[in-house]
């Protein structure tokens, strides 16, 4: 990480990490090793019928984002949430600076740069001023 703001938008096939400041982005793509294009075992099958999240993959995402000071994560499904998971269990380092989960479609990356900024700097707003 470049910058002390970083927006991460994922989903199960990629995550898309930005860190930035008013004028610059950093933009890194990181993807799963072995990607699948099904989540949903066959029918009949015994347990959740939802393929195993894959550990590996978050854990890449986390490393993306270690450098971060603060963390808005976004994405269309569950994926997001997936991802909390795996840092409260495996990058406790990472939770403190997770200050927002948000629910975004499939927006593109100007617009995803643009909606974490206005995020930003509405939350700087909030904090308390030292």
């Amino acid at each position: 990480m470049v910058h002390y703001h970083a927006v991460v938008w994922l989903d199960h096939r990629e995550a898309r990490v930005f860190d930035f400041t008013a004028d610059d982005v950093h933009t890194l793509k990181v993807t799963p090793a072995h990607p699948s294009r099904h989540l949903h075992h066959k029918s009949g099958v015994l347990g959740s019928g939802h393929a195993p999240e894959d550990q590996a993959y978050y854990r890449d995402v986390a490393e993306a984002l270690s450098g971060a000071g603060e963390i808005l994560v976004v994405g269309p499904g569950r994926a997001k949430l997936a991802f909390i998971k795996h840092v409260h269990a495996h990058a406790r380092a990472l939770e403190p600076k997770i200050v927002g989960v948000e629910t975004v479609d499939h927006p593109t990356d100007a617009q995803l740069v643009a909606h974490a900024r206005a995020y930003f700097k509405a939350a700087d707003h909030m904090r308390p001023q030292r």
